[in-house]
């Protein structure tokens, strides 16, 4: 496991650079996934574009004038907070020690950050100076959908973000309720499809207020969307952040840290011995699931039982050997789920992205995306640990229940779909 980027060069590399502990893997990698998915928008909405089906605005700007005030406080802003924070990191005694603890808490550089933010003002000053004019002239610009993808990619990541936070906090309240500021502000745990319900409505009214239909928003995302979440999954696998599934106990975890094959009485010995950690982390043993699946076919173990070592969220026993943050190992080994749900759904982007010059009717992709999507994350549950509800003598997860939403809403546009598409034929 690689809590950060310093653990990569670390392991890879031998090389050990404290600075990197400031790049979290998981974000890092869900970075990659956001430009991954903003590269594939805008080859559908260019794509689109030159089918005809997209039209372009027009804005007008000024051109000449001096920095605003706003322009000149929006960078201090940016630059203080870069200096306060992020370079202020290497100045502070122990800061990269825990550096999720530091960006998090209120310690910082004064000094550095009033630096940063002053370069950053005047940064600001001396561009616009450079492009003054003696009279500030008004320019009409032509704006097509594909220039503003840099925009939606903002919008998207922050509702998106902010989504995944609420939707994860109610799917775990106990606990929330147990520590409410933590579970905010921690950058792990986070929920799929609240971030892509919080993100879809606000790209709504965005594309809305910029005159983008927003079915052909809906379809130009769908493979961009699909290979971010398998891109997105490698980061929870990369960085072990507890989206992973259900015992196999067919392997048991040794006190070095090896994932070793054990037979159903040396599982139920190992999971005796470790009665405190399960009962603390599910509440009582009765809630924990496991079955026993071995390896085949010459496939690896730990692609059936993985025990996240140095697993970003410190869950788990602890190294012997290990101080310091990001030292445990969970004692029975999981099946890898984030690893899976990242190679089924890079496979889906390859299909849609084969498939997609074959549909010729608004909504059909993503209708395919929302029934493809759906069926696969429902059907990962199945060996996910995740909290379940009691409804009508049901008992399914947050996100069995609106993947199911999810394919009927498929389903649903893909008929309606299907018969515009009848009506075009004929």
């Amino acid at each position: 496991m690689y809590p950060n980027l310093y653990w990569v060069f670390k392991d890879f590399f031998g090389i050990e650079w404290n600075w990197l502990k400031l790049i979290n893997s998981f974000g890092f990698i869900v970075a990659l996934s956001f430009i991954a998915a903003a590269w594939i928008l805008t080859i559908e909405l260019r794509r689109k574009q030159s089918q005809g089906l997209l039209v372009h605005t027009e804005e007008t700007i000024t051109v000449g004038a001096s920095a605003s005030f706003s322009d000149l406080l929006i960078n201090f802003i940016l630059g203080f907070i870069l200096g306060y924070k992020i370079i202020g990191a290497f100045v502070t005694p122990n800061a990269l020690d825990d550096p999720q603890g530091f960006i998090l808490s209120a310690k910082g550089n004064l000094l550095v950050g009033m630096i940063g933010g002053l370069f950053f003002a005047g940064l600001k000053w001396w561009e616009k100076n450079k492009q003054k004019l003696a009279k500030p002239e008004q320019r009409i610009l032509r704006i097509w959908p594909q220039d503003r993808v840099g925009d939606l990619v903002v919008y998207a990541a922050i509702f998106g973000f902010l989504g995944a936070k609420i939707f994860h906090n109610l799917e775990n309240w106990d606990d929330f309720v147990k520590d409410p500021i933590g579970s905010l502000l921690s950058f792990s745990g986070l929920t799929f499809y609240g971030g892509l319900i919080c993100a879809a409505v606000a790209i709504y009214f965005y594309g809305n207020k910029n005159k983008i239909p927003f079915i052909h928003l809906c379809d130009s995302n769908a493979p961009g969307l699909m290979l971010a979440y398998g891109v997105g999954r490698l980061g929870c696998q990369v960085s072990g952040d507890g989206d992973w599934g259900i015992l196999n106990s067919a392997f048991v975890t040794d006190t070095q840290g090896h994932i070793v094959k054990a037979t159903a009485d040396e599982f139920q010995q190992h999971f005796a011995a470790n009665t405190n950690f399960y009962t603390q982390h599910f509440g009582s043993l009765d809630a924990v699931k496991y079955i026993s699946i071995n390896s085949f076919a010459g496939l690896p173990n730990w692609l059936f039982a993985y025990n996240y070592p140095h697993n970003v969220i410190s869950e788990g026993v602890s190294f012997s050997d290990c101080a310091g943050p990001y030292c445990n190992y969970l004692p029975i080994p999981v099946f890898p789920t984030p690893f899976y749900e990242a190679v089924v759904c890079i496979l889906l982007f390859v299909f849609l992205m084969m498939i997609r010059n074959k549909i010729k009717v608004p909504g059909k992709m993503f209708a395919i995306y929302l029934i493809l999507n759906g069926v696969e994350r429902f059907f990962i549950e199945k060996i996910r640990v995740n909290t379940t509800y009691s409804i009508f003598g049901f008992h399914p997860t947050q996100a069995e229940i609106i993947s199911s939403l999810l394919v009927v809403s498929g389903i649903i546009l893909f008929w309606l779909s299907s018969k515009k598409e009848k009506k075009i034929v004929v």
